[in-house]
Formats: structure tokens, C-alpha cells, sequence
């Protein structure tokens, strides 16, 4: 098929090229089109990221000037020719001048071609639904990558889309979704591992101490600071009775360390500080951390962390079951944690994140296997603004983003407000999938993150239809704009927009819905 001429190079500026349009041809030419330009060494391309007419008369037959500003992706060896091998980047750039031409689908073909690295297939091009568009595995999940868009854009079925992509072609991978809204179980089904808080076991001596202090101790800072140093010194008494009654060496035992001890222990501790005390007024703190260690014994929303009645050490079954280790066909752990408490649900992402990352470290070089870590609604757990969020969860998550690739940890943020996310964590993300996305300072925030060759791609996020979206970074051979590929019904998330227009159309005649919704939020369950 032969390239149709569309116009000439009239300046060139770095990445960029500007080329003054044939006005037969200028209504032609879109938005995301793809243009070919003959150098002497080769053929360089680019994305047509900008149309204009820079002096408008109000006339159509006056002749106006038409330009186009292409961002220039990458070239072929070789001179012009329908037969070329596409690499990114330029090394000679266009001469003013020269011809610029729309690429025909054979082109796109051979631009968007599967990559040699391990791949797979995610959606179609949007320029071209004929021509596939792949993902790179290893780089994509590697290098860590992250789902924006606005509420409705399809985030959920974007990542069920990307997950189930990689299981298709990759069944026995290890990966951890946190599902804050209970809606991925129903895209994976039997592929799955779901844990809900009645299943969920996470024992409370896993905890590291700062997560202790956020359970244990009181809220206020000055009644804070003191219940956590008593706290301390009783636990890491607890641990080390623990220890050596399980034949441990205490020398490298701290506060910290992963390993079991009673609580109950730590309540007898606590009484028998409070009974060395001089004075009444002294033993305040030590009964604020035994009424509130009492407490969350009772409370039967805490079992899964306080629930067990014998305390044993299955740090290696909750890592197995959790990690998937192994998959044994259900690769993917789904924490379902719209029915955390809501004053712990912080704690358990931490406990969470901090045992993914450090099973990871201390694993021996060679024989750990790489984990995907999915993070929804990123932007509670590290928020731009430190103070809003729980320090040891940004911590953690923080700590995954700068050194999780070393050890084979990789992160996948999904949010619906970008700029709401600290931008250390997000500028450690190399591959960016872009959905619809309307709020201009979500757009700004994604144009800083976004190479400088792909920042005009972000001109048409607010008009991305559902099912697409602007794919940019190391995860794919190039910058493109994609419809995702279908998701059967079975293989959707569960999605809770009420339909107002549906339900409000017809009387409601299920008496026992009322006396069945009380009955499971009084039992806790969803």
C-alpha cells in the first residue's frame, strides 16, 4: 500500500518536527496518526500530536495555512523502503523540507511488532484495530508500573485485563492484590486465592513495633509515647521467654524480629509493672494497654489477627498461602479487605506489604521467585501529603518502589487521582497506563511523568473511550493508544455503581431485605 504525501518538514526542534500540510490533504490527518519522513540514512517516524492553523482567515477557500507538530518515536535502518526493521529513538534527524507521508497499516504493523522479549498480546492499536498491540512482560512487571484513570474509565477491568494476560501465557505466577472494594474475586473466580476477613489469618506477632504502637497504644501523642515504651519492654520480654523455650539464641532477638510470643504473657507483664509502682496515678498507662489488649481479644472483628487459641509459629504456611508458593493453579492472592476494621485495615496492608518485601530480602540469591504486588486505591496507602497517610504503609510501599525490582518485588499502583500520590513513589513507575482522565491536575501530574515523545498522546485522555487507553514506558515497544481487549462476563470485576434509573422504577417488595442486612452487618459479614 503506498504511503499517502500529506506535506513538508518546515522545523525541526529536538524530538519534534513541524510540517506544513497539503490543504488538499489537512482534513485527513487526526490526532495519533502515525507520519513517515525520508532522511539520508533512514525513515523516521513520528506521532501527529498537534494540529493547528496558526493565522485563521474564517474562510475555507482562503488557503490557510495548516501545520502539524509530530513527536518523533523512533526510525528504520536503512533508506526508504516498505520492508525495514523499526528501532526507537533518531539518530538523523528530518531535513528541512522533507516529505512527510501517512504510514500505511504495514507500517504500524511493523512498528507495534511483537517484541522478541517474552510477550503478550493486551489489545488492538487504535489508529489500526487490525494491528495488535503487545506488553513486554519482564519490563512491564519488573520495572513496575501503574492503571490512572477517573471514576468509571474501567480501571478494574484494566487490570483484570492486564492480569489475566499474564496468567494466560505465565499460569504459575505469584501475585498479591489488595482489593479494598471487594470486586476482583468475581474476575478470577477459581484462579484465585480470596481472602476475606474470615479467612484471613495474620497473627498479631507479626506485627513490627510501630504497627504494635498503632494497635496497642492510645491515639494522643503524650499518653502514646508512653504506653509504647512500657509496650515494648513487655513484649520483647514476651518474645524472649518465647524463644528460648523454643531452644532460639536471643542474641539477635529484637522488637522487631518475626516471632511468636503470648499475649497473654504481656498481660501478666503489664500487672506486674503496674504492681512496682508507687503511686496510683502512675499506673494509668498500664491499664489503658491492658483494658486495650483485652479489648481486641474480645472483639471478634480482630480474630483473624487475635483470634487464635494456640499460638504456634506458621509464619511459613501464611507466607506459602499468601505468596502462592506454590500457585498450585490459583496464582493470585486476593485480600478482600472492604471488611477490615476500619481502625486496623491500614495495619494489615502494612503487615502485608512488609512481609512481601522482606520475605524477598532475606530469601537466598537464586532461589527466591519473583511477586507482583497490586496496590488499589495506591493513593490512601501513599498519598502525596505524608501526614495523611500511616507512616509504615507509605514506608513499606516506598521501600517496594526504590528497591523491590533488586530482589524480584515488583509494584502495580491503581488509582483514580494521580496527583494525589507521592510523586517519589510514582517516579520510580516506568510504565504508565493512562485511562480516561478529566480533572486537569491528574492530566498535569501524568504529563510529568509521561517521556517527552509521549506527552502529546495525553491530549486525548479526556476523550478515551471505555476500553481504551494511552500506553507509555518500558512495558511497551513503543508509545501507542490501545483498545484493551474483551473481557468475557464471567472474567469482569464486580462492579457496585447503583442504576438508579433500574431500581427506582419498580417498587421494592423484598420484605426480608432489611432484616437480612442488619443480620450480616451485625455478624460482619459481606
Amino acid at each position: 500500500m503506498q504511503r499517502k504525501a500529506i506535506g513538508y518538514v518546515s522545523a525541526v526542534e529536538g524530538a519534534e518536527v513541524t510540517v506544513v500540510l497539503d490543504p488538499a490533504v489537512a482534513g485527513e490527518v487526526a490526532l495519533g496518526d502515525m507520519a513517515v519522513i525520508a532522511s539520508e540514512r533512514s525513515m523516521v517516524f513520528g506521532l501527529v500530536q498537534a494540529l493547528s492553523i496558526p493565522a485563521p482567515s474564517g474562510r475555507p477557500e482562503a488557503g490557510d495555512r495548516h501545520l502539524a507538530r509530530l513527536a518523533l518515536l523512533g526510525e528504520s535502518q536503512g533508506p526508504e523502503s516498505e520492508d525495514f526493521a523499526f528501532t526507537r529513538g533518531v539518530t538523523a534527524s528530518p531535513r528541512l523540507g522533507g516529505v512527510a507521508r501517512l504510514a500505511v497499516s504495514d507500517d504500524l504493523a511493523r512498528i507495534y511488532a511483537r517484541p522478541a522479549k517474552s510477550s503478550v498480546r493486551i489489545g488492538s492499536l487504535h489508529q489500526d484495530p487490525d494491528v495488535p498491540a503487545f506488553m513486554v512482560v519482564d519490563d512491564f512487571l519488573g520495572k513496575h508500573f501503574a492503571v490512572l484513570g477517573t471514576t468509571g474509565s474501567g480501571k478494574s477491568c484494566t487490570v483484570a485485563v492486564l492480569l489475566r494476560t499474564v496468567l494466560d501465557a505465565h499460569p504459575e505466577g505469584h501475585i498479591v492484590l489488595l482489593d479494598p472494594h471487594d470486586e476482583y474475586a468475581a474476575a478470577f473466580g477459581d484462579r484465585a486465592e480470596s481472602v476475606t476477613p474470615d479467612t484471613l489469618t495474620l497473627p498479631y506477632w507479626l506485627l513490627d513495633f510501630e504497627e504494635m504502637v498503632q494497635v496497642f497504644c492510645s491515639s494522643e501523642r503524650p499518653y502514646r509515647e508512653v504506653e509504647a515504651n512500657i509496650l515494648k519492654e513487655c513484649v520483647l520480654a514476651a518474645k524472649a521467654e518465647y524463644w528460648r523455650g523454643a531452644g532460639g539464641d536471643e542474641a539477635g532477638l529484637t522488637i522487631d524480629t518475626p516471632t511468636p510470643y503470648r499475649l497473654a504473657r504481656v498481660t501478666e507483664l503489664l500487672k506486674v509493672g503496674m504492681g512496682r509502682l508507687d503511686k496510683p496515678e502512675s499506673s494509668i498507662p498500664y491499664l489503658r494497654l491492658t483494658a486495650r489488649l483485652d479489648a481486641l481479644r474480645r472483639d471478634r472483628r480482630f480474630a483473624f489477627m487475635f483470634g487464635q487459641l494456640t499460638i504456634e509459629d506458621n509464619m511459613g504456611e501464611v507466607l506459602s498461602r499468601y505468596l502462592r508458593l506454590p500457585a498450585g493453579g490459583r496464582p493470585l492472592t486476593i485480600f478482600q479487605l472492604a471488611g477490615v476494621p476500619a481502625e486496623i485495615v491500614d495495619v494489615v496492608v502494612s503487615v502485608l506489604c512488609r512481609l512481601i518485601f522482606d520475605f524477598a530480602l532475606w530469601a537466598e540469591r537464586g532461589r527466591g521467585v519473583p511477586v507482583l504486588l497490586v496496590c488499589e486505591e495506591a493513593h490512601r496507602y501513599v498519598p502525596r501529603d505524608s501526614a495523611a497517610a500511616f507512616g509504615p504503609t507509605r514506608r513499606a510501599l516506598s521501600r517496594i518502589a526504590k528497591e523491590g525490582r533488586k530482589y524480584g518485588v515488583s509494584l502495580g499502583l491503581v488509582t483514580q487521582r494521580p496527583s494525589e500520590i507521592s510523586e517519589t513513589v510514582l517516579s520510580q513507575v516506568n510504565t504508565l497506563v493512562s485511562l480516561r482522565m478529566s480533572n486537569e491536575q491528574d492530566q498535569l501530574f501524568v504529563r510529568r511523568a509521561m517521556p517527552e515523545n509521549a506527552a502529546g498522546l495525553l491530549s486525548a485522555l479526556p476523550a478515551l473511550r471505555t476500553q481504551e487507553a494511552v500506553v507509555v514506558g518500558e512495558g511497551v515497544p513503543v508509545p501507542m493508544r490501545v483498545r484493551l481487549r474483551d473481557l468475557a462476563e464471567g472474567e469482569r470485576p464486580r462492579s457496585d455503581t447503583a442504576r438508579f434509573s433500574d431500581v427506582w422504577s419498580r417498587p421494592c417488595n423484598d420484605k426480608g431485605f432489611i432484616a437480612d442486612t442488619i443480620d450480616r452487618w451485625r455478624r460482619q459479614v459481606r
